[in-house]
């Protein structure tokens, strides 16, 4: 069922009082992040089993990254470099729970956003663009600083709590900081949450906006409508869900791409598709969710944080093109900022644009993480990628070049390089009391008490 005209009442016309910018107006804007989808969990991304006849659609009218990565290996902190523009070192958020708490939600100890928290939301609605939000938020509960009626979105539709995005099947959504939305039971809350952005999309008018889908899709829990186009398939109950979840979402994508098309807004409208972070364990082998790569979510290897993206703008980003440039999540911030003509002042984050619009671009300075529960850090530059579990650790050093599984440690032969590495992780990494750097990591269950039974991602 799609989503009630009570509930799309509720979002229908907020932006009819709003004032137009032009025919020269900045573009429009749309991030699309999928969650927990693997790097090779999409067909033009080399997978042999699922469907995603859309996402190819626009790989073949865009341009496709084979070097971006995720903010972060798991699903809060990315959120966070993604809003912000700082890397895992800086940012506020730097892992889905914290060593002590802000906000003590469901037993689980949780840091929101910051007061001071600059968006790109907040400042792409100071140059006038409608912002709205759809899927699931984790920066911050009801009653907290972080919630996204607070940093920049005029319109916040999905789950505020990470873990209550496990249930999509829920009796309830929530609207801006908290106000909660029920559902009709049986109502599988992706729909309605799609069909919000599509309403936000259409309200928009003649006003930029910038539409945020941070989806759920394809996270666990794996429960679905229907497995229909896996049911056939020698798999897993859980591995038909998850495969059926992707291709949900991708018909949801065929669903946004028509309705630009309709209004007459495609070519004023660039469109971002990713995932969030690397895949979970289950559906590596059956699926090849990891591609081509080492590791999974919750490890800063290339499973874990190299992402799938995808960018299109008719008449601006030349089709069916392909490139290796280096970067991240981090760097939607600036490039945001230079679509919409905005200067900004974070030093974390590059515009892309330039490669977007062909041209050549500068590689950019070395992508840092960091990751905690158990505490990790990698570093990116340019044919280098180094780990290290622990301040205290020996580095392992890799040349994701030549090497993308990461199986030949070459730290021992390239002292000059690890030394190097070894002094950006030093210097990348600012005192969090929340997230302390460890000279030797604890075990997992640091930091995510009573977290067993409750995935907390």
């Amino acid at each position: 069922m799609r989503f009630y005209a009570a509930c799309l009442a509720l979002f229908a016309g907020f932006l009819g009082a709003q004032v137009a910018h032009g025919a020269d107006r900045s573009p429009n804007i749309v991030f699309i992040m999928a969650d927990d989808q693997g790097y090779g969990d999409v067909a033009c991304y080399g997978s042999r089993h699922l469907l995603t006849p859309n996402i190819d659609q626009l790989a073949r009218e865009g341009m496709r990254f084979s070097h971006c990565y995720s903010g972060s290996a798991v699903c809060a902190p990315t959120r966070c470099v993604l809003m912000t523009g700082l890397h895992p070192g800086h940012c506020t958020r730097r892992d889905n729970t914290a060593t002590g708490a802000l906000d003590s939600f469901a037993g689980r100890p949780l840091v929101p956003l910051a007061a001071t928290d600059t968006t790109i939301a907040s400042i792409l609605k100071q140059r006038g663009y409608a912002t709205g939000g759809f899927g699931k938020w984790g920066l911050g509960n009801p009653g907290t600083t972080g919630t996204p009626d607070k940093h920049g979105f005029d319109l916040f539709f999905g789950y505020l709590d990470q873990v209550h995005a496990h249930d999509y099947y829920t009796d309830h959504l929530v609207k801006n900081g908290g106000e909660k939305i029920p559902l009709e039971k049986g109502t599988y809350s992706h729909i309605p949450i799609f069909d919000a952005a599509l309403q936000f999309i259409r309200d928009s008018g003649d006003k930029p906006f910038f539409c945020y889908l941070p989806v759920c899709l394809p996270h666990g829990k794996y429960v679905t409508p229907s497995d229909e186009a896996y049911s056939d398939k020698p798999w897993s109950q859980t591995v038909k869900n998850y495969a059926a979840m992707i291709t949900h979402l991708d018909s949801d994508l065929g669903r946004l791409m028509k309705l630009l098309r309709k209004l007459d807004i495609d070519k004023q409208t660039i469109v971002f598709y990713t995932s969030d972070n690397g895949p979970n364990p289950p559906f590596v082998k059956p699926l090849g969710s990891a591609g081509p790569f080492r590791g999974v979510k919750r490890q800063l290897t290339e499973g874990g944080l190299r992402a799938p993206m995808i960018v299109r703008w008719p008449g601006k980003i030349s089709a069916g093109t392909e490139s290796d440039f280096v970067w991240g999540h981090v760097d939607f911030f600036a490039t945001a900022c230079e679509l919409a003509g905005i200067n900004h002042d974070n030093k974390d984050s590059i515009s892309v644009v330039a490669t977007l619009l062909g041209k050549k671009q500068q590689p950019r300075a070395p992508l840092y993480w960091e990751i905690h529960h158990p505490f990790q850090q990698a570093v990116r530059t340019g044919r280098w990628k180094a780990i290290r579990h622990g301040t205290k650790s020996p580095l392992q050093l890799y040349d994701v070049l030549a090497d993308p599984k990461e199986s030949v440690n070459l730290a021992p032969g390239n002292p000059a390089v690890v030394e190097s590495i070894e002094t950006i992780m030093a210097r990348e990494h600012s005192p969090s009391r929340f997230y302390p750097a460890l000279e030797k990591p604890r075990g997992k269950k640091s930091g995510r008490k009573n977290t067993k039974k409750k995935q907390a991602s």
